[in-house]
């Protein structure tokens, strides 16, 4: 399987299927899900990263339970908007993963989500910094994905 645009992700997307965004962290994945109408994004889940055949598991089961589509990744772009060693492993773990799922993949550009996420926690939310950290990859999970829905060509309903 190879990496789509999100566009041609959103041409082959199953109607009233969802997207699944992930933000993969060196030690943790961030997981969120889109809506039915692929316009709105929530949190999911935090998950412990692993070996890539638990994740991958993990994502046919969450598949299976929410009708999941096609899947977006966050991809760490150097600032400077380059692709440097972070970009290529996520670039290649999202690859693995496409092909062991079986879901259609794109990559997202997630410069500075976690750091979003983690300023809009302490501004708006005031949070402890303990339940930042047990929050912010989700939560960077969900500000990527719903920057590519907000990007993503409207489907037809």
């Amino acid at each position: 399987m190879t990496l789509l645009s999100l566009a041609d992700l959103a041409a082959i997307l199953p109607p009233q299927s969802r997207l699944l965004g992930i933000d993969p962290g060196s030690r943790q994945v961030g997981l969120a899900l889109s809506d039915v109408l692929c316009m709105v994004a929530s949190p999911l889940q935090t998950v412990k990263r692993g070996k890539l055949g638990q994740m991958a598991t993990l994502v046919r089961d969450l598949a299976r339970e929410h009708g999941i589509g096609g899947m977006v990744v966050g991809m760490p772009l150097s600032l400077d908007g380059g692709f440097g060693p972070a970009a290529q492993a996520s670039r290649d773990w999202t690859l693995a993963l496409s092909e062991q799922t079986g879901l259609p993949a794109c990559l997202w550009d997630e410069r500075l989500s976690s750091a979003a996420v983690n300023r809009m926690l302490i501004n708006e939310a005031d949070m402890s910094r303990a339940r930042r950290a047990e929050m912010v990859d989700r939560l960077a999970a969900a500000y990527t994905l719903q920057a590519a829905l907000d990007a993503m060509p409207r489907r037809q309903t």
